[in-house]
């Protein structure tokens, strides 16, 4: 049951995260049973779960699909800006030559992609940042950044895209690695917080823009 369970779970988490179900949506547990071909229990214990998690909201006796807004995004930023100055003070401190290896190469990926397609550059630009975290040898905090950023991909539009922002985010990164490289512990930590605060007013604005199609780093 552990194993059916974990499945719906993963199922229904991935379907919100990926905008299947619109913010706001009734989850009914006879309904999502039927759609993932299990019981009530597993699809239960799963809607406990992403309720944890802050993926869905309580609505009477059941769930909806919590509803994304400008506050979310502050709220979240808040906590993720921090996170990351950690990340990347104490990969500086801690990083190995592996671990410089990696964020060379998730860059130089980066540098090389031949697209301006949003989802391209949201997913090398998730890779560099992991190879970030990773490098800080810190499980708590890559834990940390992994939720947040299952917040943040509920927002179907790249800010990746969003004028000049892929420019700035590829010599923010190139400044990084040569900070972590020097063991510049306060440099990468400021750089890595003022690099999110950037994506973090980006995001507002696109937002702003459209109202009914909120932003993705």
């Amino acid at each position: 049951m552990a194993t059916v369970t974990t499945s719906v779970y993963e199922q229904i988490r991935r379907d919100i995260v990926s905008r299947r179900f619109s913010d706001g949506e009734q989850l009914v547990e006879i309904v999502l049973a039927n759609r993932y071909g299990t019981s009530r229990t597993p699809v239960r214990e799963a809607l406990y779960r992403l309720h944890a998690e802050q993926l869905v909201a309580r609505h009477g006796r059941g769930y909806v699909v919590r509803e994304s807004s400008p506050e979310e995004i502050l709220d979240i930023y808040e906590v993720r800006t921090t996170l990351e100055g950690a990340a990347a003070k104490a990969a500086a401190v801690r990083r190995t030559d592996l671990d410089l290896s990696r964020l060379r190469a998730a860059h130089e990926a980066m540098l090389q992609l031949g697209t301006g397609d949003g989802d391209a550059r949201a997913e090398a630009n998730r890779l560099f940042h992991e190879a970030l975290w990773r490098a800080s040898h810190n499980a708590t905090v890559v834990d940390l950044l992994i939720r947040l950023n299952t917040h943040l991909i509920r927002y179907p539009t790249s800010t990746l895209t969003f004028d000049d922002r892929w420019e700035v985010v590829l010599a923010e990164h190139a400044r990084l690695v040569e900070l972590i490289e020097q063991r510049d512990a306060e440099g990468a930590r400021h750089l890595a917080e003022h690099h999110m605060e950037g994506a973090r007013d980006v995001r507002l604005r696109m937002y702003a823009d459209q109202p009914t199609s909120p932003a993705r780093d």
